[in-house]
């Protein structure tokens, strides 16, 4: 008679399960807030694009291949190598990365979009997600009786683990982001990784009669703990030149204002674009394209309701006002809304609603003369903001002879300007009438598209300097050229990688590295 192949557990079946499961929870959830946390890390210097979360979610998915292959093995061939290691080994591997951030990202500034997004994620994650997944392979050996149970064990474990997974991400997404920042959370999972691999030491002691054992546990979590101290604490570089007046993390970037003490200006920063600068002597905003929008009242004098999408520092809204035209204003990030009112004298004529335009403008009743569309972050407008069916939606809002007005950056020619000739072609599709004005006669501008049911009359007989500049600045394009921007087909992120890599450049020229780090 055959005999069924045994494990030999030194204490009985059910010791320590309650142990074991939670474990596999903690890490489980620790695993998808490393990765969601990335986003928050490697966001304000690459962009929260495509590129990013691919980026994340491949290194991630390495990491979970590596640690269930090493995990697996060393647990089988290494028995001197216990649990309790592989869970610090987790916590101290997290805790350094707030540590090695600014020196990675420094390193991999020079590698494009693509692959510094990329090498950014697998420097930084690949060590604490690789540990983290070593965990199942040691659980489920340890949860297996015998060879009849492995199914039942490692199905459990998974389950366990997964679910773990799904209370981090919502724990994470809900709640912790929005009331501690990036930092603290991440050197808080470090803390509580050290308290498991205490609690998991205990029991491995316990159930082998090695109490002894636990000492060194013990003392390796307190030294990564006064690490984590260390990093919590630590202050950053001041960013020379510039004096930070606020700074607070949203859910959509990192938002700071500060002072650019050499020119004179006021920016508010979110993550790496600068969405508002103000001279503060003349208290005016020195961004041209917003230059350009102060003239639609030139356009339509009769104009009195307006609908601003993309706040900034709302001095369009106060342009707008000047001009007696009351504007409706919506703002993704509740950060930038209260800095607005904070730091840049922004008060609201009108609804001042906050949240998602896709899903703000249905909450709409009025109809406008004017709306400015004007949306733009991590070096990149977001692309579901530009589709026909929402540019749709923002035609049946206007007024008969309503103009819609839409900021976009990129490229006069080269790699690029398809997205341009994109954007174009899709106002086209709406509009019989758009005309197109740049801010620089350079190969990267501002194009602002001027559109409207009715014919845009200019007059070229203005005594109004700006007029004539604005004419001088008109820009010709083939409303033939590019391709339709649909929810359907919507290939904006993959045709705005030189336009994100150009701004970052320009942004590292002018203002300062630091201010891009947490």
């Amino acid at each position: 008679m055959g005999k069924t192949a045994q494990h030999s557990p030194s204490s009985s079946p059910d010791q320590g399960q309650l142990v074991l499961y939670g474990t596999v929870t903690i890490t489980g959830a620790a695993v998808m807030i490393l990765e969601l946390l990335g986003t928050r890390i490697i966001g304000p210097f690459y962009g929260v694009s495509l590129y990013v979360w691919s980026s994340l979610i491949a290194v991630t998915l390495i990491a979970l291949a590596l640690g269930y292959f090493l995990g697996g093995l060393i647990a089988d061939r290494f028995p001197s190598v216990r649990l309790t290691h592989v869970i610090f080994t987790s916590a101290l591997t997290t805790v350094i990365i707030p540590f090695l951030s600014g020196p990675v990202l420094r390193a991999t500034d020079s590698f494009g979009l693509r692959a510094g997004a990329f090498a950014s994620a697998l420097l930084l994650f690949t060590l604490p997600l690789t540990a983290l997944a070593m965990v199942g392979p040691y659980v489920i050996k340890r949860a297996t009786r015998d060879l009849s149970g492995v199914g039942t064990a490692s199905g459990t474990v998974y389950a366990i683990s997964t679910v773990g997974s799904v209370v981090g991400t919502l724990l994470l997404g809900f709640f912790l982001l929005p009331m501690f920042g990036t930092r603290a959370i991440i050197v808080s999972l470090s803390l509580l990784l050290g308290l498991l691999a205490i609690l998991v030491a205990w029991h491995e002691a316990r159930s082998a009669s090695l109490a002894h054992s636990v000492r060194p546990t013990v003392i390796l979590c307190i030294a990564a703990g006064i690490l984590a101290s260390l990093g919590l604490a630590a202050s950053r570089e001041t960013a020379k030149g510039f004096t930070v007046l606020s700074e607070a993390e949203s859910l959509y970037g990192w938002v700071r204002v500060v002072d650019d003490e050499q020119r004179g200006y006021r920016l508010m920063l979110s993550d790496a674009s600068v969405i508002s600068a103000v001279d503060l002597k003349q208290d005016r905003s020195v961004l041209g394209y917003q230059q350009v929008l102060g003239l639609l009242p030139l356009i339509r004098p009769e104009a009195s309701q307006a609908l601003l999408i993309g706040l900034g520092g709302g001095h369009v809204a106060r342009n707008l006002k000047s001009k007696g035209i009351t504007t409706d204003t919506i703002e993704i990030d509740p950060v930038v809304a209260d800095a607005a009112q904070r730091f840049f004298h922004f008060e609201p004529t009108g609804l001042f609603l906050v949240g998602d335009a896709r899903y703000e403008i249905r909450r709409l009743t009025h109809r406008y003369d004017f709306i400015i569309h004007d949306c733009f972050t991590g070096g990149s407008e977001p692309t579901h903001l530009l589709s026909r069916e929402m540019l749709s939606e923002l035609h049946g809002l206007l007024n008969e002879g309503g103009v819609l007005a839409l900021n976009y950056v990129g490229f006069t020619s080269g790699e690029g300007s398809e997205a341009v000739a994109a954007v174009h072609r899709t106002l086209n599709s709406l509009f019989p009438h758009v005309r197109v004005f740049i801010t620089e006669k350079g190969e990267f501008t501002d194009f602002i598209f001027l559109t409207s049911e009715q014919s845009i009359d200019l007059n070229q007989a203005s005594e109004d300097r700006r007029i004539g500049w604005l004419l001088n600045h008109e820009h010709r394009m083939n409303s033939g050229e590019g391709f339709l921007i649909t929810d359907d087909y919507n290939p904006m992120e993959s045709r705005q990688v030189r336009k994100s890599e150009t701004y970052r450049k320009l942004f590292l020229e002018r203002i300062d590295f630091e201010l891009l780090l947490r």
